[in-house]
């Protein structure tokens, strides 16, 4: 059974399975995934937020380097990830969840290019899926638990996986280096956002057309089927912001889905989509930080913000700045942000076990910081491993102890 406010507010406040908190012999919890150490920091997911354990996520790396080591393709990729994307580290996990059970946890690993299944009583692999292309990113996981959504970001492609068995369930096409996954509609529609080309330096407006095709995928989740694309390139232009890009990055819908909040690539705000009459509504620019450099490739992957999740009510979206060093609660009705919360280069934004904080990740200074919604104030901050990145609520078992 999943309990309504666990499948609004977990992630990005979108719809994702996660047993409900009074699931039996289960403890709720956040796993941080530490992108450069190939670990998931294991925290309370309420009060102290202190940390409970860590995972190794990647108990099979010399198995791995070996590999691609011996193949020249594979390596050409590999080292393009390190010093792309990885800013000269390699991205050993990306994002994660737990399963059903609460027994493993299943993560993307970009440099690797694929997906394991982590036994937490172990540590060993339960079962690991390549995907296709050289590089795995964000994933999502299905309402009721069962599947798992990871973007192949070099082969434009989606795989649906089933979380138990790691067996795929189905693919399907994308624009340009798919990104974000979001389950809607109680499992029925999957959403991808591709953002394309971000690791080049061709970050002047007027080359724009390098980035390639950017859109939104919507399919059936059961057939895969497609069901809508939509480019933001025509709904920014309507609404008068030629300006922004329609790189689609981090997302947060309203409860009731009927709003999808994003940010895009270069833009330091968000912006507001009509989903029913199909277009912009509102545009959100936030302050600048005076010390943050102009020069747009310097922006790590093309983000200036990248980070956003919303309060289980939906009057909040707790938003972080990445490159301005700061996160922020912005009420939803009069889009008013909150006080600037400092933080080092702010990578993530998740809703906390009980709804009431927002879980930054700090990808600068290897912590994760906790923000009261109510307040927009700072509550406290815990200690983690290099580079944390994704934040994701889960369920270990009872007393388990990494």
């Amino acid at each position: 059974m999943f309990s309504a406010r666990v499948l609004v507010a977990l992630g990005l406040g979108l719809v994702v399975g996660v047993p409900a908190a009074s699931a039996e012999g289960l403890k709720e919890v956040m796993f941080v995934g530490n992108n450069w150490d190939g670990t998931a920091d294991v925290i309370r997911a309420r009060g102290d937020f202190g940390k409970i354990g860590r995972v190794n996520i990647v108990p099979d790396k010399d198995e791995r380097l070996r590999e691609i080591y011996l193949n020249p393709v594979k390596l050409a990729f590999f080292l393009g990830v390190r010093y792309g994307p990885g800013e000269g580290h390699d991205q050993l996990v990306d994002d994660m969840y737990s399963t059903p059970d609460g027994r493993a946890v299943v993560a993307s690993r970009p440099s690797f290019a694929d997906v394991v299944s982590i036994d937490l009583g172990t540590g060993k692999i339960n079962w690991r899926f390549p995907v296709s292309g050289f590089r795995a990113d964000h994933m999502a996981v299905s309402p009721d638990g069962k599947r798992v959504a990871v973007s192949a970001s070099t082969s434009n492609t989606v795989h649906v996986l089933d979380i138990a068995t790691g067996k795929q369930a189905g693919s399907f096409a994308t624009g340009d280096k798919p990104h974000e996954n979001v389950f809607t509609d109680g499992g029925r529609r999957l959403w991808n956002m591709s953002i394309g080309e971000v690791a080049t330096n061709l970050d002047d407006p007027a080359l724009d057309w390098t980035k390639g095709d950017r859109k939104i995928t919507v399919v059936d989740a059961a057939t895969f089927a497609p069901v809508k694309t939509i480019n933001m390139r025509q709904r920014l232009d309507a609404f008068g912001r030629k300006d922004l890009s329609n790189a689609v990055r981090p997302v947060a819908f309203t409860p009731d889905e009927s709003r999808l909040y994003f940010q895009v690539s270069f833009f330091n705000g968000f912006v507001e989509y009509d989903v029913a009459a199909d277009k912009v509504t509102r545009v959100k620019t936030l302050p600048k930080n005076p010390g943050t450099s102009e020069d747009r490739t310097t922006w790590v992957n093309d983000s200036r913000h990248h980070g956003m999740s919303m309060s289980p009510d939906g009057s909040k979206l707790c938003v972080a700045g990445t490159m301005d060093d700061y996160a922020t609660v912005v009420d939803r009705a009069s889009l008013a942000e909150g006080p600037l919360v400092a933080a080092s280069k702010p990578y993530w934004a998740t809703v906390s076990g009980d709804g009431s904080k927002c879980v930054i990740s700090e990808s600068g200074a290897d912590r994760v910081t906790v923000i009261d919604f109510a307040t927009g104030t700072k509550v406290l901050s815990v200690p983690v491993g290099d580079h944390p990145q994704r934040v994701r609520l889960g369920r270990v078992p009872d007393g388990w102890r990494g």
